[in-house]
């Protein structure tokens, strides 16, 4: 299981939100780079990066994401405000290594199936789950769809990988969903990277204990607020 240390941009910053409100965004750092030179020397492979202002559709962190990857030579998967297949195409050819598409896989399911056709092994979909459906625009709507449905129709598109967030858990630290991660792992058709909720390292030792677990897991709140490193959490996960 893969650990993802996520840094999620607001205005240049990183930040992280509680249960996706805008409202309720705390700043950890206004040098989101030197965040990820240190995990990367902390063992870090991949990252997830999030672009909040593009999610809301107010903005972008473009230039940011930019200096991000010029620091490291980190894998970045980038999600927030793709909701285009030009600008999904835009941010893989601008360097992100994949790209999360939540708002256009539900609007625009030929366009998002296209994408992952085109760009093997680079699309996730974002599963993003608020009361049991799936939340899109940036967590503002919630559709009628259910995880468990997307996450089948991404595996018939070749999606990459589905990354299912529970986003009442999301920035609050208390626990992964592990009855609704085990259960797209174990009938979604493709493999499930895991976020929300990690507060402690236990959360990790859970996840990795589910059979099968996840093939990876986005960590935030809990690295930007040094409850464990981002070498524990490796060597715990794996």
């Amino acid at each position: 299981m893969n650990v993802f240390p996520a840094i999620d941009l607001l205005g240049g910053n990183a930040v992280r939100l509680r249960g996706g409100r805008f409202d309720e965004a705390t700043v950890y750092s206004d040098r989101p780079w030197e965040l990820a030179v240190d995990w990367e020397r902390d063992g870090a492979r991949f990252l997830h990066v999030v672009d909040l202002d593009a999610a809301r559709g107010d903005g972008s962190n473009g230039p940011t994401i930019a200096r991000i990857r010029d620091a490291t030579s980190l894998a970045i998967q980038r999600g927030g405000g793709l909701r285009s297949a030009e600008a999904a195409q835009s941010a893989l050819a601008s360097g992100a290594d994949r790209v999360v598409l939540g708002t256009l896989a539900l609007r625009r399911p030929d366009e998002a199936a296209a994408l992952c056709r085109a760009h093997p092994g680079r699309i996730v979909i974002a599963v993003d789950a608020k009361d049991g459906r799936i939340a899109i625009a940036g967590w503002q709507e919630t559709s009628a769809e259910t995880p468990l449905d997307l996450a089948r129709r991404a595996a018939a598109w070749g999606a990459a990988a589905v990354l299912y967030t529970d986003v009442s858990r999301d920035g609050l630290e208390t626990g992964p969903d592990l009855e609704g991660t085990a259960a797209l792992v174990r009938d979604a058709g493709l493999p499930v990277l895991a976020s929300g909720g990690v507060a402690h390292l236990d959360d990790l030792r859970r996840l990795a204990a589910l059979a099968p677990p996840p093939v990876g897991v986005v960590v935030g709140r809990a690295l930007l607020e040094r409850r464990f490193t981002l070498a524990a959490a490796i060597e715990t996960a794996q």
